[in-house]
């Protein structure tokens, strides 16, 4: 699934938090780790990436980044609120810099009217700014599709943070 905007992406977020000293942490969930992967497969990231949590199951969210049950009962997983907490729980748990999160629906079942196939929630959070989060929705595309996409998005966010660091 690794494609070369992918690859330079992440080789990009490597080199430049490599050069500012940076750390980047992981919360992912519809894309089961690949953002991680996408990392780690660039040499020299070991001096870059700090630890990716994978939490696929709202337990997985509450037990290993703090997001509360109450905020994933009243928003759902896929949410902005949850996106937001992602970020700012790997942040916490972690000697990062740099948090990103995603949660989504990758299909191909799963979604509805108000929370279609292909909706992702991103959070984004670094030590001295506020939690930014976004929505897209990656329609009419496989799960593959979904989860490239996202993957791809969320290499994009975090590059644009450490380039503000």
């Amino acid at each position: 699934m690794q494609t070369h905007r992918i690859w330079s992406l992440a080789e990009a977020i490597i080199h430049k938090a490599g050069a500012e000293g940076a750390m980047i942490v992981t919360a992912e969930s519809c894309t089961g780790g690949l953002i991680s992967a996408a990392l780690t497969d660039v040499p020299g990231s070991s001096a870059v990436v700090d630890r990716g949590f994978i939490t696929y199951t709202n337990e997985a969210k509450h037990e290993m980044l703090g997001v509360p049950m109450a905020l994933i009962r009243r928003h759902g997983a896929v949410s902005q609120q949850v996106a937001r907490a992602m970020a700012v729980g790997a942040l916490r748990r972690s000697r990062a810099d740099v948090a990103v999160s995603v949660t989504g629906i990758a299909g191909p079942t799963g979604g509805n009217d108000e929370k279609p196939v292909g909706l992702v929630w991103f959070g984004l959070k670094t030590r001295n700014t506020p939690t930014r989060v976004e929505r897209r929705v990656f329609a009419h595309g496989s799960r593959d599709f979904v989860r490239s996409r996202a993957t791809e998005t969320a290499l994009q966010l975090a590059l644009t943070a450490i380039n503000t660091l």
